[in-house]
């Protein structure tokens, strides 16, 4: 992670570029400024070149990795997605729900201030348009990697029907609880909890409605 107080030299020419996991941390640790400044300031009052100086970075660098503002919390939001998609594609037909969760829990390492860093981004979506929106775009851009690994897994060219289906359904449980996690005083101590549970709902589809249950419009 780059140090908030490093100082850059000025003037400095010539450097080559930075590798892909060094710019995927700078991309996290501005993710990590700019939520510490909206819960500090708020989102309104937290201006780019602000995040930019709490990443220890220049406002040129943060703007090559990011189109907005609000957009600087993305890293926080996406660095699961193809964890979940790999592991969705190994998934095999003879295991369930716990067993998928239990192979998406073996590797995936996370920090706990990242975690944190995400719960409180997530909990600023309820109020923040703007981050909401972000949120939002997250699952957006998920969801056809999803789709596309249980393609894959179905051993089908391209994602159909089902897929797409089983892939919305998978991504909306996983936002579900992450939201519920985070809001939720009295959510269980394990958000891992939370997400097994949100899936298992998901697996077991709609309620069966009988006929005669059924409203006449």
């Amino acid at each position: 992670m780059l140090n908030p107080q490093q100082s850059r030299s000025p003037g400095r020419t010539g450097r080559p570029p930075l590798t892909e996991r060094r710019k995927a941390e700078t991309r996290l640790e501005v993710a990590r400024a700019a939520v510490r400044l909206f819960l500090a300031k708020g989102v309104a009052e937290t201006s780019a070149e602000d995040i930019a100086a709490e990443a220890g970075i220049s406002s040129r660098t943060l703007w090559r990795y990011f189109p907005t503002k609000d957009s600087c919390v993305m890293p926080l939001l996406t660095g699961g997605i193809e964890h979940t998609a790999r592991h969705l594609r190994s998934w095999r037909s003879d295991q369930g729900v716990a067993e998928l969760l239990a192979m998406m829990q073996s590797d995936y390492r996370e920090s706990a201030d990242v975690r944190t860093a995400m719960l409180n981004l997530v909990r600023l979506t309820k109020t923040e348009a703007g981050l909401r929106a972000v949120w939002l775009e997250a699952h957006r851009e998920a969801e056809p990697v999803f789709a596309e690994a249980l393609a894959q897994r179905a051993g089908l060219p391209e994602p159909d029907l089902t897929v797409t289906v089983q892939a919305a359904m998978i991504n909306a449980a996983l936002r579900a609880a992450v939201e519920y996690y985070a809001s939720t005083s009295g959510a269980p101590d394990s958000m891992e909890s939370v997400v097994t549970e949100a899936l298992h709902i998901a697996a077991q589809g709609f309620p069966t409605v009988h006929k005669g249950q059924r409203k006449e419009r």
